[in-house]
C-alpha cells in the first residue's frame, strides 16, 4: 500500500510538473489576434470598396454601355 502512495505521489509531481502543453494558451491567443486583425483588415476593405470604388466602377461602367459614337 505505501508503495502504490508513493508512486502515486511521484505521479502527480511529474504531471504538475510537466510544461508540454503550456503552449496552447499562446497558439490560442496568436489565433485570436490574427482572426480580430484579419477582421478589422476585411472591415477596412469593405469600407473603402463601399465608399469609393464602387460608385466609380458602376458609373464608368453605365458610361461604357451608353456610348452613343
Amino acid at each position: 500500500m505505501k508503495k502504490k502512495i508513493l508512486f502515486l505521489a511521484f505521479r502527480t509531481k511529474a504531471a504538475l510538473a510537466d510544461t508540454h502543453g503550456e503552449g496552447f494558451v499562446d497558439t490560442a491567443i496568436k489565433i485570436l489576434i490574427a482572426v480580430v486583425i484579419g477582421a478589422l483588415v476585411l472591415g477596412g476593405l469593405y469600407a473603402l470598396f463601399g465608399s469609393t470604388v464602387l460608385p466609380t466602377l458602376t458609373q464608368r461602367i453605365r458610361d461604357m454601355f451608353n456610348f452613343n459614337g
